[in-house]
């Protein structure tokens, strides 16, 4: 009697995804006036141990350009990047570099300390150390033993007894 083995069926899900990965992946998404792909700008987040260092690629913007907030553990990027160029739109043959305003938001994995975050932009490279907030050790509550109540006693009346 032969026997027939069944193989994992998540794995015939994990080989699809790989393969539209592998798909999407290779196609180049550009339509006019408007190109899917990564979100402008491109960035790296590190754990160093007591920060967090995010390094952001910013091509042709200034630091008057910049704004950057950080509150309720999500970071804000905002700027503004002018190709500098006086050719009009209609001259454009092939336009992949994001021009004009932009803003990326970025959830941050842990809380951090706001007031000592340092940045500078130096040959188009954004570094921000974002330093972590001690975290807070588990601290014991101690649960007390209350008597319990009679059944038939009313809140807020006391026995004689």
């Amino acid at each position: 009697m032969s026997v027939f083995r069944w193989g994992n069926p998540i794995s015939t899900f994990q080989d699809l995804e790989r393969e539209v990965d592998r798909w999407f992946r290779s196609m180049d998404l550009a339509i006019e006036g408007l190109r899917l792909g990564r979100p402008f700008p491109a960035l790296n987040l590190f754990d160093t141990g007591e920060s967090y260092l995010i390094t952001a690629e910013l091509p042709g913007c200034h630091v008057d350009d910049l704004e950057l907030q950080v509150a309720g553990g999500i970071l804000t990027l905002k700027g503004r990047r002018l190709t500098g160029t006086e050719v009009p739109d209609e001259r454009f043959r092939r336009s992949e570099r994001p021009n004009g305003n932009w803003e990326r938001k970025v959830s941050l994995p842990e809380r951090v300390d706001e007031d000592h975050i340092r940045a500078d932009l130096t040959d188009g490279l954004l570094r921000l150390h974002l330093p972590k907030l001690p975290s807070g050790q588990p601290r014991r509550i101690e649960v007390s033993k209350k008597p319990l109540a009679p059944p038939d006693a009313q809140e807020g009346s006391v026995s004689s007894e």
